[in-house]
């Protein structure tokens, strides 16, 4: 499939997989591909999806959260991913009001560029360690009723 054309975006995706042994899947959605991949991190596991256009010369890759977000609550989930995105440099959390999905997002534009194996070690790396350190304070502001404001400091003075 995609993975397997030499010097295109997504064979950068695969090498760095097979470099780090790492069990993927890849699909094809609207011509284009999907990679889809899970990770376990010291807090929680995360579902993967990595998105290619070699057209525009994006890569984004997604980790999202097991669960949902309670419709009654993403209010106060929402202020909370907010004031986590602040300061953040590579990726930020997003959450879709209409379901509840939870997911942290990091990408590059590589156009007139080389797209490399370390580069996609960087945004997985960034995407996952963020993800995971966040994560907890999420789930103390829906679940033990902390305020996001009280949470973040305390993540954050970790």
């Amino acid at each position: 499939m995609f993975g397997s054309s030499k010097g295109t975006l997504a064979s950068v995706v695969v090498e760095y997989f097979e470099a780090d042994e790492l069990k993927y899947r890849e699909e094809e959605i609207d011509g284009k591909p999907i990679f889809r991949i899970g990770f376990s991190g010291k807090n929680s596991s995360y579902r993967g999806i990595v998105r290619v256009n070699e057209e525009l010369f994006q890569v984004t890759i997604y980790f999202l959260l097991e669960s949902n977000v309670p419709e009654e609550k993403r209010h106060i989930a929402a202020e909370y991913l907010t004031r986590a995105n602040y300061g953040l440099i590579i990726g930020n959390f997003e959450m879709d009001f209409s379901d509840g999905e939870v997911r942290y997002k990091t990408s590059i534009d590589v156009e007139g560029g080389q797209f490399t194996v370390p580069m996609v070690k960087t945004l997985f790396a960034a995407n996952l360690l963020t993800l995971d350190r966040y994560y907890p304070g999420l789930m103390k502001v829906l679940w033990s009723d902390m305020d996001p404001e009280a949470a973040i400091t305390e993540i954050e003075a970790e």
